[in-house]
């Protein structure tokens, strides 16, 4: 919830700004108010914000769940606390904190509910807590929160290179599975492999097939797949008996820069249909896993908590892939909708 200035002059700030359904085109930098925080809130002067697959569907019209054009995108945002309401008393100016914004990260300065904040330790930097919240918060729920992995574990990763699924790989490692396959483009084969993955080209090789014979026949105990469409139903035929299928995305309808009305149509008319009395046979699950469609925050608290401590014990470190000046904004997304990032994307918004 955004506060209007009434008791004192507005904040003016830079922030990014989705104008229009459309291309990175359609993206422009404004000067903004910002208001002052309410009892409840603080006000953090952003330094780094993470930037998202959904971000790119949000910008295409794709998402489903975003505000009404024009709006400003961001889920994630490391920062300074510079203000607090009155009524905050854990928290205090100059603490070093993540803050879940839901949606308006791409700006200088972000006002949040304070149970919304997170403070970020001594040893963590901004780089590192700003890539952690959505990309390990979402690898987290799925494998460990929904999928209950356990040691000697077999999982398979799509887009194995991108923020999820390094820190997907991280987490599995953590837990000690004892397979991880990932898929990627073979150009990614190296980077892959150095997270202690299988590599499968994807554009080359049969995921399914590989999964099958690298588990004698079984098949993997969790798949998390982010593409969709037709390729979610082979990512279902990769589990053996009693295995997890999470699908967290739909990149499939995003291909290219600018929106494509015939691969979103191509994505939903190919996404299956799952009989559970089918599915029964088999006793596999699948979960739909959305984050910010989540109604209970605790949850998702918990599962930052519990990834501060992994990384304080060095069982993951966020792979970082660029950082880029906020107003390259539009190149930063174009890096991703090209498919060429290793781990995290990240805008840096600190003062110059």
């Amino acid at each position: 919830m955004i506060t209007l200035c009434t008791k004192r002059k507005c904040d003016f700030m830079k922030k990014i700004v989705y104008t229009r359904v459309g291309g990175p085109d359609s993206i422009e930098i404004i000067d903004g108010e910002l208001g002052i925080p309410d009892k409840e809130q603080v006000k953090v002067r952003v330094y780094r914000a993470g930037i998202n697959f959904a971000d790119l569907m949000m910008r295409q019209g794709l998402y489903g769940s975003n505000p009404d054009f024009p709006f400003t995108p961001g889920y994630e945002v490391s920062g300074i606390i510079t203000e607090i309401g009155e009524n905050v008393d854990n928290l205090k100016i100059g603490e070093r904190v993540i803050a879940m914004t839901g949606f308006g990260g791409y700006s200088e300065e972000v006002i949040v509910d304070s149970n919304r904040i997170i403070p970020i330790p001594s040893s963590v930097s901004f780089d590192q807590a700003a890539a952690i919240p959505v990309t390990y918060g979402t690898a987290y729920h799925m494998l460990v929160h929904l999928g209950r992995i356990k040691p000697g574990d077999s999982v398979l990763i799509h887009h194995a290179a991108g923020g999820v699924g390094t820190a997907a790989a991280q987490i599995c490692k953590s837990f000690g599975a004892s397979l991880i396959i990932g898929t990627a483009s073979k150009s990614k084969k190296e980077f892959v492999e150095s997270l202690g993955m299988h590599f499968v080209d994807r554009d080359k090789e049969d995921f399914v097939e590989v999964c099958k014979n690298l588990t004698n026949g079984k098949g993997v105990h969790q798949a998390i797949d982010p593409v969709a469409g037709k390729h979610l139903m082979r990512s279902y035929k990769s589990l053996r008996n009693g295995g997890k299928l999470h699908c967290f995305g739909a990149s499939s309808a995003v291909p290219k820069e600018k929106k494509s009305i015939l691969a979103a149509l191509k994505m939903l008319m190919n996404t299956p249909s799952f009989n559970p009395m089918k599915m029964m046979n088999s006793n596999k699950a699948i979960f739909g896993v959305h984050m910010g469609r989540m109604d209970d925050e605790e949850i998702f608290k918990n599962h930052l908590f519990e990834l501060g401590i992994l990384l304080e014990k060095g069982e993951i470190e966020p792979i970082i892939d660029s950082v880029w000046r906020f107003e390259e904004v539009s190149q930063a997304q174009k890096h991703m909708h090209n498919r060429k990032n290793k781990g995290k994307i990240l805008l840096d918004f600190s003062p110059k």
